[in-house]
């Protein structure tokens, strides 16, 4: 049977028709209208419908930025949507006659990852998606780790830096603030500002009146030895970070999602390398792999889809 996933983006609101083993049979996207709710309950209601057509589908899975309940069906708190305690899973059964599941986009991503991906081959797999900002996915023993109030797994707030940068958490020093993609401009822009190595990104900075992604990652692909730089660093805090989660998670697994994971090896490499300098007990403890993400921009969709068949047959 198929299911529905719906990924809600900043940007964009994905949608797929899925099967079982995981392959998109339809597919359609729309722009996300981030300041009205409303709209987006109606674009997910309308994307729904219109997927449904034809098809035989057992469920629909919506995966939406945030905190969600362990039941599944209430956004806690989304930052770029006004979703307050929005319980968004009745809002959706009012208008949709299908069974619906709510879960957070990077829980989806990870276990599509999981399932069909990069982590099909274990049972225990820790999910980093470095995009914007730093997302998180925890399989343990082949289930999906949420925690006891449902907002677990949100790694990119391990805290690295006691005292450490601001984040949009609230908190100081997230690891948000040091390995995420809007870290790697900052600390682009930073080595430009010093010249020597930063000559190109200054250069770059000139030419187009700022770094973004796009340009920065050119230089990273071009061997650009500033843009390396900022990369390597990224991958030092991340390393630093993954040592901390294998002291508590043990998985045999990192996988890599998100622009910034398009590095490649440039990003793993820095990684281990930080990984293996602050693993506790070092030469004793087993040491995970270390892989990038193999479904890339359909993960949100295909795990949100199979996560609502998941629950749809529990039910």
């Amino acid at each position: 049977m198929h299911a529905i996933g719906i990924d809600i983006g900043g940007t964009k609101i994905a949608g797929a028709v899925v099967a079982e083993n995981g392959d998109i049979v339809a597919e359609e996207r729309v722009a996300t209208q981030a300041g009205d709710s409303e709209a987006i309950i109606d674009a997910v209601v309308g994307m729904i419908e219109r997927l449904s057509i034809g098809q035989s589908i057992v469920a629909a899975g919506v995966a939406a930025p945030g905190f969600i309940d362990a039941g599944q069906s209430t956004v806690y708190y989304t930052p770029n949507i006004s979703w307050r305690n929005e319980p968004l899973r009745d809002r959706l059964l009012e208008r949709v006659q299908l069974d619906i599941t709510i879960d957070n986009d990077a829980n989806a991503a990870g276990w599509a990852e999981y399932r069909f991906g990069a982590g099909k081959s274990v049972s225990d797999m820790t999910m980093l998606t470095i995009g914007t900002g730093v997302g998180g996915a925890i399989v343990s023993q082949g289930r999906l780790f949420r925690g006891g109030f449902g907002a677990g797994a949100e790694l990119g707030h391990l805290r690295v830096v006691p005292d450490g940068l601001p984040c949009g958490c609230g908190a100081r020093g997230c690891i948000e603030q040091y390995g995420s993609g809007r870290a790697l401009l900052r600390m682009a822009n930073e080595i430009a500002d010093v010249g020597g190595i930063g000559l190109a990104l200054a250069d770059a900075r000139r030419a187009h009146g700022t770094l973004d992604g796009v340009v920065v990652g050119r230089l990273i692909a071009e061997g650009d030895a500033g843009a390396l730089h900022a990369l390597e660093e990224l991958g030092h805090w991340l390393g630093q970070a993954c040592a901390s989660l294998s002291a508590v998670l043990d998985p045999e697994l990192f996988v890599f999602g998100g622009g910034v994971a398009e590095a490649g090896d440039l990003l793993l490499d820095a990684v281990r390398e930080a990984y293996r300098q602050h693993l506790p007990a070092r030469g004793y403890h087993p040491e995970p792999e270390f892989v990038i993400a193999e479904l890339v921009n359909n993960a949100g969709v295909v795990g949100a889809a199979d996560l609502a068949r998941v629950h749809s047959r529990g039910r």
